[in-house]
Formats: structure tokens, C-alpha cells, sequence
């Protein structure tokens, strides 16, 4: 099969698509409990770059993402694992599913969630 079966075109990929791998993949690693905002100071920087929603900032430069991710992770959790599985999975998903390479992906660990202690 040639590319001349094929329809002209092209594909556009809205900012909020990739906001939403990258949430979806970051919340199903092992270990991360939740999503966060940035600490509003970033805020403003990271908004000059690029598209942000419940801590995921991407900013998309020739076609190639980055992310900064801002997570709170569970306890008792090995954090550079985890943090390592989440830019391993969010960097497979973006490929695997948009086909746009990923430049990088930085955690950011705001906080770690512990359970409450109902022993009071």
C-alpha cells in the first residue's frame, strides 16, 4: 500500500488530548496517590510556556512535548521508582498513542499522602 491511497491532510492534536494522557498514565503508575497544582509562584512561568490543568503542565516546541508533572505520592513507596515508571509511562503513552516524541518529563513530589489515624 502507498501513501497516494491515502487521503491529504493532516492531524491536529489539541493541548487538552495530551493534558489528559499524560494525567490518565500519571494516575495509574503504582504509587502516585493524586495530581496537585503547581505552587502558584510557578504558576505564572509555567503558564507563558504552555497549557497547564491539575498539575500537568506541556508545552509543545517543534512537535516535540514537555512536561512537568506535579504529583503526590502514596506512602511507604520508593520515590525515585516511582518517579522514574511515571516519565516512563507518560513518555510510552504520548508516542504510543499521538506518535510525538517527548523531550522530557519532570516530577515535581509536592507532597506525601499518609493515612489519617483513627486511633484518637
Amino acid at each position: 500500500m502507498t501513501n497516494s491511497n491515502y487521503p491529504e491532510g493532516k492531524t491536529t492534536v489539541a493541548a487538552e488530548v495530551l493534558l489528559t494522557i499524560a494525567r490518565l498514565t500519571t494516575l495509574a503508575v503504582p504509587g502516585v496517590s493524586r495530581l496537585c497544582p503547581p505552587p502558584s509562584g510557578n504558576m505564572k512561568r509555567l503558564l507563558k510556556q504552555g497549557y497547564a490543568h491539575e498539575g500537568v503542565v506541556i508545552d509543545v516546541i517543534d512537535d516535540i512535548v514537555h512536561l512537568d508533572l506535579y504529583v503526590v505520592l502514596k506512602n511507604n513507596i520508593n520515590v525515585r521508582e516511582v518517579s522514574r515508571n511515571i516519565q516512563v509511562e507518560v513518555t510510552r503513552a504520548i508516542l504510543e498513542m499521538v506518535g510525538m516524541q517527548v523531550g522530557h518529563v519532570n516530577i515535581h513530589i509536592e507532597d506525601i499522602d499518609y493515612p489519617e489515624d483513627t486511633e484518637a
